[in-house]
C-alpha cells in the first residue's frame, strides 16, 4: 500500500513539475516529458504490471488536463509502461545505459505516435519538420532531465525495496 501511495505521489509531483515549472523552462516551446521518464522507469524497475499502472495513471492525468479525447494518452502511456516492463530482467541498478536508451526510445515512439494519430490523420504531412522541430528536441531535453530524475526514482525504489525486505523478514 505504501509503495502505491509513493508511486502515485511521484507521478503527481512530476505531472505538477511538467505543467508548472517546466512551462517556464521551455526551449522553443519544447519541454521534457517527465511522465515518460516516470512510466518507463517504473516499468523496467518493477515489471509489466507496475509499468501498466504508472502508465495508466500518467496518461489519465494527461488526458484530463491536456488531452482532447479521454483515453488516447492513457493507452499510449500504458503501452509504453508495459513494454518497458518487459525489460525488467535486463535491469541492473548500476547500469544507466539501459534506462537512458529505453526512455529515449519510449519518448521517440511517443512523439511518432502523437504525430501519426493527432497530426497526420488531420492532414498535416510535414513529418520532417515535425521530427526536427518537436520530436528530436523533446527527446534530447527529456534525456537531459532523465539524468537527474532517474537517479531520484532509483533512490526511491531502492528505499522502498529495502523497507519491503525488512518488513518481510519480520514475518519469516
Amino acid at each position: 500500500m505504501k509503495r502505491k501511495f509513493i508511486t502515485f505521489a511521484v507521478i503527481l509531483v512530476c505531472f505538477l513539475l511538467q505543467s508548472t515549472v517546466f512551462q517556464y523552462l521551455t526551449f522553443a516551446t519544447i519541454k521534457p516529458n517527465m511522465l515518460i521518464v516516470v512510466t518507463s522507469s517504473f516499468g523496467f524497475m518493477r515489471g509489466k504490471k507496475a509499468g501498466l499502472f504508472v502508465g495508466f495513471s500518467s496518461g489519465l492525468l494527461v488526458d484530463l488536463f491536456w488531452g482532447g479525447a479521454l483515453g488516447f494518452n492513457m493507452l499510449l502511456y500504458s503501452f509504453i509502461g508495459y513494454v518497458n516492463g518487459s525489460f525488467k530482467r535486463m535491469f541492473y541498478d548500476d547500469d544507466v545505459k539501459l534506462p537512458i536508451v529505453l526512455i529515449g526510445v519510449s519518448d521517440f515512439l511517443y512523439g511518432l505516435l502523437i504525430y501519426a494519430f493527432l497530426y497526420m490523420l488531420q492532414g498535416d504531412f510535414a513529418f520532417w519538420s515535425h521530427l526536427m522541430e518537436i520530436i528530436l528536441p523533446e527527446l534530447v531535453y527529456t534525456i537531459l532531465v532523465t539524468l537527474v530524475l532517474y537517479q531520484i526514482i532509483l533512490h526511491i525504489n531502492k528505499k522502498l525495496e529495502e523497507e519491503e525486505q525488512r518488513s518481510a523478514s519480520k514475518f519469516v
